[in-house]
Order: structure tokens, then sequence, then C-alpha cells
């Protein structure tokens, strides 16, 4: 999928249609079939006449609780993302697939719910308005972040891991509690449909996305589990990812975030991205990457770039 492109006149008349949206107009009431990973196979990102070099970026939003605010987020800053990435090139052809996150561990209806790889923002956001926003979590302080990251380490299939030199895709899990330990096995079957050998731990899962993505967990600080026990959210995604573990104070600004750590991964200057943003979303940036290393770089993307 992802063989069409960004409009802006397209996307403006979507948001107009859609400016009254909040996490209640989602009326989804059961797990589509089109978006249960046991249904399937792969997700590709392929190249096109329109995409030749594309980048897969995977955001996996938490829907459970008032989570769901944070997928209406997503879907109403997808022109956001969308039009700072092409106009700021951190990378080549977004291709982007939203995926849906609650809690295996409590048997959920829906725990994972995965769109395609769409390049324009009408198409993928359309497939989020049929999410199934389940709204449970079970208040063990947990949530099944990990189902993301085994469904991109082995259900995807993006033309930009196989060109010379290969590229990385970007995968982003967000939300405000903490990740389980372990992906037990009879849950991957479960919910995913694959016959795992043994159970995953969350650094075992960490390391197979490594090899093709660029992986970082946005932590949801308004949240009310990071309100409560926002020493121990920040303890546990740090000691799991490091420095990949970011906080997000204003989930609104969560497409401003995801472009900036893109470009932190280009080789930017930490500073000059953080101005590049209108007061107020400085700050969430700023906020965002302070624990980023920096990384050499050019810092412009012309073209295909080996990241």
């Amino acid at each position: 999928m992802g063989s069409s492109r960004y409009d802006a006149d397209a996307y403006r008349s979507y948001t107009r249609s859609t400016a009254h949206y909040t996490p209640s107009s989602y009326t989804t009431t059961h797990l589509k079939p089109e978006f249960d990973p046991k249904k399937i196979t792969v997700r590709e990102s392929k190249r096109s006449d329109l995409n030749p070099h594309p980048t897969p970026v995977v955001v996996a939003l938490d829907e459970s609780g008032s989570m769901g605010t944070v997928v209406e987020a997503m879907r109403k800053g997808l022109g956001t993302l969308f039009e700072q990435v092409i106009d700021r090139k951190p990378v080549s052809d977004p291709h982007v697939m939203a995926m849906a996150v609650g809690d295996m561990e409590m048997h959920e209806v829906a725990p994972l719910q995965v769109t395609q790889f769409e390049a324009d923002p009408v198409t993928i956001g359309k497939q989020v308005e049929e999410l199934f926003l389940e709204g449970n979590g079970g208040g063990n302080g947990h949530e099944s972040y990990l189902g993301p990251l085994y469904f991109a380490a082995m259900k995807t299939d993006c033309d930009a891991f196989s060109e010379i030199p290969p590229r990385k895709g970007f995968l982003f899990t967000v939300g405000d509690e903490e990740p389980h330990p372990v992906l037990h096995k009879g849950l991957i079957l479960k919910y995913i449909g694959d016959e795992a050998p043994n159970d995953l731990t969350a650094e075992e899962l960490v390391k197979m996305v490594e090899a093709n993505w660029h992986y970082y967990h946005l932590m949801v600080m308004e949240g009310s589990h990071a309100r409560y026990h926002p020493d121990r959210v920040k303890d546990l995604w740090r000691g799991l990812i490091g420095e990949h573990a970011i906080p997000l104070t204003n989930h609104e600004k969560m497409p401003e975030v995801i472009i900036s750590l893109m470009e932190v991964v280009a080789g930017r200057d930490k500073a000059a991205i953080i101005k590049s943003w209108g007061k107020g979303t400085d700050l969430v940036v700023a906020d965002a990457i302070a624990g980023l290393p920096a990384i050499a770089g050019s810092g412009a993307v012309t073209g295909p770039v080996a990241l």
C-alpha cells in the first residue's frame, strides 16, 4: 500500500468534514477483520512512481481508558505530520501505519489493531476512524506495547530495508503506562496468529525491532497513570530503551515531536529544531529531545538516506 501522495486541498476538505470529531465519534463496536493481526499475513511499504523511496513510519497508540484522546489527536495531526515531513525532509516519502494498543493480558477483544501503510493523511485518517476504541485496560499499570514491536519485526515487508545501503523505518509506541516484561507465546498465537516457539522478553523484542527500525516510546505524561506514577513510568522505560524513552508533555503536539525525533536522527542541530517550532510547541519539543545525543550528519535529506 502507500501508492498515493499528500494533497493539501484533499486534506483541507477532510479536516473540515471531521473538525467536530472527539473520541466519542469513534463508533466501531468490534474488531474489524481488515485490522485484525491474525488475519494479516504482512503489511507492505513498497516503492511506487509517486513514492520512489518510501520510509515506513509506525505509530502505535494506547487506546485504553482515557487514552482515546491520543488516537484522535494523532488523526487530527496527520496533516501536520505529512506536511512537515515533506517540507523539512528528515526522511523521504513517508508511509504511515497506525496501530491501536490495549492489554492482551486482560484478554481484551482487540488489544492490537493494525492499519495499512498509507502515503497520504486522508486515506490513513479514514482507517483510524474505523478502529475499535475498546477503552478498557486492566488497572495493572501495563499495556501491550510489546505487540507492535512483534508485529513490526515479524509482519512487515518494507522496501527501505533492502535498499543499498539499507534504511531503517521509524516505530513509535505512545502511552502513559509501562510495558509488560514478557510477551507470552500464547498471547502471540491468540492475538497475532503466529506460533512462536517461546515467550519473548521486552529486551528481546527491542533487539528484534532495532535491526530495521528506530524505536521510540512516547510517554504521555498527561495520562492518569503517568501523572500518578511519573518516576516509575520513566524509570522502567529508560531502563529498557534508554534515551529513546521520550516524555510527551502535550499529546496534541505528538506529530511535531515525532518529526523532531526524525530530524535528530537525520543529524540536525537540536537547538535549531526547537527554534523552528512556534511558541508553546517549542517547549514540548525541547522536553522531548533534550536527553537525546547529537547525531553527526548533514542535516539535509534530498533523497534516500541510510539511517
